[in-house]
């Protein structure tokens, strides 16, 4: 009988082979804006709140909170935004007597907080129903000497500091593509040299180099895999081709790849399931880092 390995890839080459949809990313990145203007952020101030990861757009500051009935959740830390305070006023000329209009330019800054982050305030906005499904989340915590988990409005994993970042499970589509990301940047994970030691995560390689491409392959198959594993490929597998056919695409444009990627895939897939070391062998090389995506 096919492992679930074995059905993952055979369905991937099946799609790669009859041509596939273009990939979609499966997270939200809209323009933050204040609940209570509705006007939305500017400048800088539209990169140091998007760049959190919330699944709301909305922000608020404590008192406008408290005016809307609730409440800023205890323990929760507020987000820092900028704006310029622009005075006039009038100065006397000291040679002439004559009274002028003068401005002073102040840069002022205040601390805002996600609506997420507020209790007993209803987003103008209905949110997408987006739960932990417990197949996932047991494979999550089989997981041995995982990496931090950053809350970021981008998946990445980042070996220097041995993070995986990713938008909160809100911002996602559903959760069936939520725990596909996180499988996705978890397999990224298992290369660093605590763990799998493969060769090509820890080497500086450009984004959309061979190389660069190729961990790539080795991610995406490894979270189809656990998707599979999951039992959710069915709502996952489609946006899996895709991503994998724009990284072959790059290389030879040869779908067979996938196979020489699986192979790797699936070690990293049994380390996250915490497999035994037998059956799992490093790949001991190791190098400069790279952000993988």
């Amino acid at each position: 009988m096919p492992t679930p390995y074995e059905v993952v890839t055979e369905s991937i080459i099946k799609q790669l082979e009859s041509g596939v949809a273009p990939w979609r990313k499966s997270w939200r990145t809209e323009m933050p804006a204040n609940l209570a203007s509705k006007k939305e952020y500017r400048g800088i101030n539209v990169f140091l709140l998007a760049s959190l990861g919330y699944g709301s757009r909305y922000w608020l500051t404590y008192r406008q909170a408290q005016t809307l009935g609730g409440s800023v959740r205890k323990g929760e830390h507020g987000s820092k935004v900028v704006f310029w305070k622009i005075d006039e006023y009038r100065k006397e000329d000291k040679e002439t007597g004559e009274t002028e209009n003068r401005k002073s330019i102040l840069l002022r800054y205040y601390t805002v907080f996600n609506l997420e982050q507020c209790d007993g305030i209803k987003s103008p906005e209905p949110a997408l129903a987006v739960h932990p499904i417990e197949q996932c989340e047991s494979i999550v915590r089989s997981m041995p000497t995982p990496p931090k988990l950053v809350q970021e409005a981008q998946a990445c994993y980042r070996p220097s500091a041995d993070t995986v970042g990713i938008p909160a499970r809100s911002a996602f589509t559903s959760a069936e593509e939520y725990y596909s990301t996180f499988f996705h940047e978890l397999t990224h994970s298992t290369g660093h040299p605590s763990r799998l030691s493969r060769e090509g995560i820890m080497e500086h390689h450009p984004f959309g180099s061979e190389d660069y491409s190729k961990e790539e392959l080795v991610a995406e198959m490894g979270a189809a895999m656990l998707c599979g594993v999951a039992g959710i490929e069915s709502r996952t597998l489609d946006n899996s081709a895709a991503y994998l056919h724009h990284w072959i695409s790059r290389l030879k444009s040869d779908s067979r790849l996938v196979v020489s990627a699986a192979s790797q895939a699936q070690k990293a897939a049994d380390y996250i399931l915490a497999k035994g070391p037998a059956e799992i062998e490093p790949d001991l090389k190791g190098g400069k880092e790279t952000e993988t995506l």
